[in-house]
């Protein structure tokens, strides 16, 4: 039950704020809205408030704002010059952008506020354990709490891994404490790699739990949001790095979750305090921003791109290239679906 309302919680708090960005840009811009929507799907619950209809959907997995006239087209007899398609391009371009805008905007906030709370650090507590690799076979357990590596304490998650960077494939004696009593397991770490091009390294086969704690004093309140930006600023050059390995064919594709693996990780990060489960927000707030930038058909990115086109060439991209560009992009994101449940129900049935 945890697990269900933490990931309702956290999609809903993402989905929310994107779309408030489009909401709030076009409303500034004077675009009449028509329907803002959380959830896809038959609507739940709704209520009128002015000239918008605000609506609670039966499928949490999304969120829409419904703009007079539609995104790229549609010809409107009722306050024409009201209409999305009838706006100049750079409004178009400007409430397309705010939605991603917004989900770096509340990852900056989130870790502003961890940073003034107090840094953190990640436990070296056991989350998943990838079948087939020493650690599981060794009889290590999820919710173990490593505690030294060859007899060298770890404070943290990542002192741990640098340690088992550093054994170079030898054996490691790895201590653990579960509940009352503390284990100690060897193993030899087998040698992965990250894709094609990277670098093979050490591993003994164990995920992060998402269990963070706090590791000292926190930053003034000045320097807060410098640090916000700074953190954000780093996670997203990581998640583009990602997806540019992933488009590449240089990433580990079976490392990529669903629905099904974003569950889990919030019901863990809920279970491990709130603020392993902000962060976690904050994380995935750039994921989301990040992706909807990918300039695909049917996402934001693809809509920006259409209207950068527009605004170069001085007239809209033809209505045959549209459907055809959205036909292609609708095929993408289905395919990409298909294979992130596979790899959610592969990884829960594996």
């Amino acid at each position: 039950m945890t697990t269900a309302i933490s990931f309702i919680i956290l999609l809903g708090v993402l989905i929310f704020v994107h779309e408030l960005g489009h909401f709030t840009v076009g409303k500034l811009l004077g675009i009449k809205v028509l329907r803002f929507s959380l959830g896809f799907g038959p609507i739940l619950w709704k209520f009128t408030l002015g000239e918008t209809e605000y609506a609670l959907s039966a499928f949490p997995l999304g969120g829409y704002v419904k703009f007079h006239g539609g995104d790229l087209t549609g010809e409107v007899d009722e306050e024409p010059e009201r209409a999305f398609p009838a706006r100049p391009v750079w409004e178009r371009l400007l409430t397309v952008f705010a939605g991603p805008l917004m989900n770096f905007v509340l990852a900056v906030v989130i870790l502003a506020g961890l940073s003034y709370i107090g840094t953190q650090y990640r436990v070296a507590t056991v989350g998943e354990l990838n079948e087939g690799l020493p650690a599981i076979e060794s009889g290590i357990q999820a919710g173990d709490l490593v505690v030294a590596v060859d007899g060298k304490t770890v404070d943290s998650w990542d002192e741990m891994a640098k340690e088992i960077s550093s054994s170079e494939g030898h054996e490691v004696s790895i201590d653990v404490v579960r509940g009352s009593e503390r284990f100690s397991y060897k193993m030899v770490p087998e040698f992965v790699s990250d894709g094609p091009e990277s670098k093979k390294r050490p591993v003994i086969g164990i995920k992060w739990s998402g269990e963070m704690a706090p590791a000292g004093d926190g930053v003034p309140l000045w320097r807060a949001p410098i640090e916000g930006v700074k953190q954000t600023a780093q996670y997203t050059v990581m998640t583009v790095d990602v997806v540019y390995k992933l488009i590449t064919g240089q990433g580990k594709r079976e490392e990529v979750g669903g629905p099904i693996a974003i569950a889990g990780l919030a019901g863990d990060a809920m279970r491990a305090g709130l603020m392993a489960f902000s962060f976690l927000m904050a994380i995935l707030s750039i994921n989301l921003g990040v992706i909807n930038l990918v300039p695909i058909p049917i996402l934001d990115g693809g809509l920006l791109l259409f209207f950068l086109i527009e605004w170069v060439r001085g007239k809209p991209v033809g209505e045959k290239a549209r459907e055809i560009a959205q036909q292609v992009g609708f095929v993408i994101i289905a395919m990409l679906m298909i294979f992130l449940m596979y790899n959610d129900i592969a990884r829960v049935i594996g």
